[in-house]
């Protein structure tokens, strides 16, 4: 008895019918696939393309090669010339003079050391208090004409004044800050200043600046027995002292003393006005200075 085609053998029986449609033959095998025709446009096509490709990947490599060492140069910190580091440097000390406020520019009272000529071991300090701040100025309109026309040779911006008394108010002093564009050239004026002719111990200075019901309520150019200069930053400083009595000039160059102490007022007071506006600039570096 004969079973349907595709029964429980799993294949055909041999000579079933009806045959299966495609069914090889018993033991025969699949008939070869046919080859697709060679197609040279095609192939060349493909190689085109191939060959773009590549070439676009080497070109991409070589761009990024030459690409990151300049990501990594704008990456790390930035670094300054001698030249821009000295610029910035002159311009973090040239805005001092703005941001602080007079009172910090010039002290309400300054200790400094008595003259060599006291001897006294190092044991003493003097002092001197601020008596008045006077408005700010053109270094033509408050030095001596010698002084105005030098530091007017380098630049000078503007200049601040006070006037002090020692502590028994026998002194009385004006300090000025000349405010100049850069260290250099505040360098030269200094120079220039403190080689400039004297005549008794009074070179080209800064003009008294009297304050009334002071000790200083007299202290005129006439008063002036001598003068001074320091430089730091942009800064040059220039100091005048004298009597708070009507003394004359020539008198104070007879007293040894006398013309120490005068000195050492004058110098210990434009040393802390020059302390705090020329105390030291931190070295440039990025981030956080101008420039980066």
């Amino acid at each position: 008895m004969a079973t349907d085609f595709g029964g429980a053998g799993g294949q055909s029986w041999r000579g079933a019918q009806p045959p299966y449609p495609g069914e090889p033959e018993f033991g025969g095998t699949a008939p070869p696939e046919l080859e697709s025709p060679y197609d040279p446009v095609a192939v060349a096509s493909q190689r085109r393309v191939r060959f773009l490709a590549w070439t676009a990947l080497v070109l991409g490599l070589f761009g990024l090669a030459g690409a990151i060492p300049a990501v990594m140069n704008q990456a790390m910190p930035r670094k300054f010339t001698a030249a821009q580091r000295q610029q910035i440097t002159d311009w973090e000390y040239a805005k001092r003079w703005r941001a602080l406020t007079a009172a910090a520019i010039f002290p309400g009272s300054v200790g400094y050391s008595p003259p060599a000529t006291l001897d006294d071991g190092g044991s003493l300090t003097l002092g001197a208090r601020r008596i008045g701040i006077a408005k700010e100025a053109t270094c033509a309109a408050a030095t001596d004409p010698s002084a105005a026309a030098i530091l007017d040779k380098d630049g000078c911006a503007t200049l601040l004044a006070a006037t002090y008394a020692d502590e028994t108010d026998s002194y009385v002093l004006t300090v000025g800050v000349a405010v100049l564009p850069s260290t250099a050239q505040a360098a030269a004026a200094e120079q220039a200043l403190a080689s400039a002719p004297a005549s008794h111990g009074l070179g080209p200075t800064v003009r008294a600046v009297r304050f009334v019901h002071t000790p200083a309520a007299a202290f005129t150019g006439s008063r002036r027995q001598l003068s001074g200069v320091l430089d730091a930053g942009t800064y040059v400083v220039l100091y005048t002292v004298g009597y708070a009595d009507p003394r004359p000039r020539e008198q104070v160059a007879e007293d040894r003393y006398a013309d120490d102490e005068m000195m050492s007022a004058g110098y210990g007071v434009a040393h802390a006005v020059l302390s705090v506006l020329a105390s030291p600039v931190p070295p440039p570096h990025c981030p956080g200075t101008p420039g980066c």
